[in-house]
């Protein structure tokens, strides 16, 4: 009996939720007296899962699974849980384990536990801590299903790096019918994606227009950040609708959130609440963000920024 962690990867590389589903794997199986199992999909140097906790790896390597399909994916790391007998198994809160968790959860008759950010409190029951209402309250949740399923939030349980080290096989899964196929996959490069982000940089309305967008972009790049607007602002054709965060958008449990020009609405503030530090840039002293923030600037983004990005720059010269 083991552990099972669905570690995701993209092009051959972990991504950081791997590493940090990871440890927490092996945070319950220390409380439960076992093992860690990862499972992996067309991964290639897995000998780093090793210094996060797991103890042995199942390779999946298929072209068939080059992108990514819940219902392939979510029979495979069932068909792993079953092989390995595992009690726990652990997935991220990504978009893409969100879709496939219900697949999984049904196969395995699990009870589903997503959006948790500790440790178990006990594994007898098995009691695990989660956000509720939009990352404003918490919640105590116990599993009394015989096999468990967590998913983890982002940036909530962290990286732990151990000194062990994993055994690696080939697992080779049966595949469903997939029932569609991917001809092509767009993406942007050589930016940092909001969903891997540390630090999100985020312009609103109070930028006037796209035309002014470029000093969010350098004090992005400064950061090493990524870039992300409000829902007017995509709404406008400002941003295209793939950087739009909040409620209706994309989630952001960024360690540093910085909200530029941003009122502060309740949609926007329900995506980006699980961010650890929130600063906010507005002219209006009375713009809600301000109450949700940990620092907040009162004054001209116009002036605030460049000013901002220019002491970074001299930071970071005396590096």
């Amino acid at each position: 009996m083991s552990v099972l962690v669905y570690t995701e990867s993209e092009n051959g590389k972990f991504k950081k939720t791997a590493l940090e589903v990871a440890s927490y794997a092996k945070a319950v199986a220390e409380q439960m007296g076992t093992s860690v199992t990862a499972i992996t999909f067309n991964a290639n140097d897995v000998s780093v899962l090793g210094n996060h906790g797991v103890d042995k790896v199942l390779k999946v390597t298929n072209s068939q699974l080059e992108s990514f399909n819940a219902k392939a994916y979510a029979s495979a790391i069932s068909q792993a849980a079953k092989n390995e007998n595992a009690k726990v198994v652990v997935v991220s809160s990504s978009a893409d384990s969100k879709y496939l968790a219900p697949l999984l959860a049904i196969d395995l008759e699990a009870g589903y536990a997503s959006n948790v950010v500790e440790a178990p409190s006990s594994v007898s029951p098995f009691t695990v801590k989660r956000t509720a209402f939009t990352n404003k309250a918490f919640n105590s949740t116990s599993i009394n299903t015989d096999v468990k399923l967590v998913g983890v939030s982002k940036n909530a349980f962290g990286v732990v790096e151990t000194s062990a080290s994993a055994s690696a096989e080939d697992f080779s899964p049966n595949i469903p019918e997939l029932g569609v196929s991917v001809e092509s996959v767009d993406k942007v490069t050589g930016k940092v994606t909001i969903a891997d982000a540390e630090i999100v940089v985020s312009g609103g309305r109070g930028l006037k227009g796209p035309e002014n967008w470029g000093m969010i972009e350098e004090l992005a790049d400064v950061l090493g950040a990524a870039t992300a607007c409000s829902k007017p602002v995509s709404d406008l054709g400002w941003r295209p609708h793939s950087e739009h965060v909040g409620q209706t958008g994309k989630p952001v449990a960024s360690n540093l959130y910085i909200a530029v020009g941003i009122s502060g609405a309740i949609q926007h503030l329900a995506g980006i609440n699980a961010s650890k530090v929130k600063v906010v840039i507005n002219t209006d002293p009375e713009a809600p963000f301000f109450k949700a923030a940990d620092y907040g600037i009162v004054g001209d983004a116009f002036e605030v920024v460049p000013k901002l990005i220019e002491n970074l720059k001299a930071f970071k010269a005396q590096q």
